[in-house]
């Protein structure tokens, strides 16, 4: 019996196909650069959710027309924009088993083709001549930028509540995702009740995503996940499992978890950069080498090129080197690991995502029985058993 992920991308291949090349075709025109660092990004193991579910979302509401899938590749270019900028905010040095974009190109080009990204999706749903379409993918792009403000003036605290944190990622997660499918249904020019369904749909399946993602920088591989175990911690961020651990923990476990909290965000690495480009490096070697990643953990058909820039394959001047891996193994995580455990804050984050997919599922109850319906709801059935 096939597993879910292979049932569904059995149903979204052709899908899938389409998306990448549109991802392609929307960057041809401009400077090689923008295409290099946006390709890099986006073809080294992205999963495509936000694009399908627009898809999905407008086919649900009987959308006939041949402009879903360009449309579709703004949500997949307003993420890349996000990760591009929020690497560089957070300094980290690894995204999906990948050196991030900024230690190659540097700082200023990586900010650059964020920028760039951003500009390209507005003029892609400009095209629509949507007002609404274009007024909802405006109020979600600043509701992101907030939340990452808001992620970083709390960076660290101790003080931040579940109410905080729901805040944040529903800003930074749930909004991208809601308007991916709020959009699909405008599309269509769908009914009001179905534009409104659809976008629950979408917030509730964003916050399920975001709560299964945070789950994994505590529980999965780093080999799996592409960043180390634990990072989301050591960059100050609380995220659901330590602030429910927190709030349940005794005096003393609150006291040694606190301790090491700021320990940990305290001796967080920082990156000085030598200007783009390195010396001795070679982009565009790096950017001519191909793989075909993604689509829901890399099992799609990927178009275009995806950029195989694995780390061993990486080789800087001492100018320009990698910074260590940080060990996620060491004796204070596992200490926080180990309270996070004991106050049941795995347990307590997945239940709470389960009970959002069960209310994103719920929304689709509207609409009649379709292929498209059952795949949004495999999608959502997904997020709880993704592992990556």
């Amino acid at each position: 019996m096939k597993g879910l992920k292979e049932q569904i991308l059995e149903s979204v291949r052709q899908d899938l196909v389409e998306i990448e090349v549109a991802l392609t075709d929307n960057l041809k025109p401009y400077l090689p650069l923008v295409s290099h660092v946006a390709k890099y990004i986006m073809f080294s193991g992205g999963k495509r959710i936000r694009p399908l579910l627009m898809v999905l979302s407008a086919r649900l509401c009987g959308y006939r027309g041949n402009y879903d899938k360009t449309l579709s590749v703004v949500f997949e270019y307003l993420h890349a924009a996000t990760l591009l900028h929020d690497d560089l905010v957070d300094g980290v040095d690894m995204r999906r088993g990948n050196p991030v974009a900024h230690l190659i190109w540097g700082n200023p080009a990586t900010v650059l083709v964020g920028d760039f990204l951003l500009a390209r999706s507005i003029a892609i749903a400009a095209r629509t001549n949507s007002v609404t379409i274009i007024d909802t993918l405006a109020h979600t792009t600043a509701q992101m930028s907030e939340g990452e403000i808001h992620q970083l003036l709390h960076r660290g605290d101790i003080a931040v509540d579940e109410k905080d944190y729901t805040e944040v990622i529903t800003r930074k997660t749930a909004y991208l995702i809601q308007a991916a499918c709020q959009i699909g249904a405008l599309l269509a020019e769908a009914p009001g009740k179905q534009v409104q369904a659809l976008a629950d749909y979408g917030y509730h399946f964003g916050i399920a995503f975001q709560m299964a993602d945070d789950l994994l920088d505590y529980m999965a591989d780093t080999r799996v996940i592409g960043k180390t175990t634990g990072a989301d911690l050591r960059e100050g961020k609380l995220t659901l499992p330590v602030i429910y651990a927190l709030d349940c923990a005794t005096r003393e476990d609150r006291r040694r978890l606190e301790t090491i909290i700021r320990d940990m965000v305290a001796v967080a690495p920082t990156q000085t950069l030598p200007p783009w480009p390195r010396p001795g490096f070679q982009w565009q070697q790096l950017a001519s080498r191909t793989s075909r990643q993604s689509g829901l953990e890399g099992g799609g058909q990927g178009g275009g090129e995806g950029i195989e820039a694995r780390r061993e394959e990486v080789s800087l001047s001492p100018n320009g080197e990698l910074l260590r891996d940080v060990d996620a193994k060491d004796a204070d995580f596992e200490t926080v690991l180990e309270l996070i455990n004991k106050y049941g804050g795995i347990a307590y984050t997945r239940d709470r995502a389960r009970q959002h997919i069960e209310h994103a599922k719920k929304c689709l109850e509207i609409f009649d029985a379709s292929q498209a319906r059952t795949l949004l709801e495999h999608l959502a059935d997904y997020v709880l058993v993704r592992e990556m």
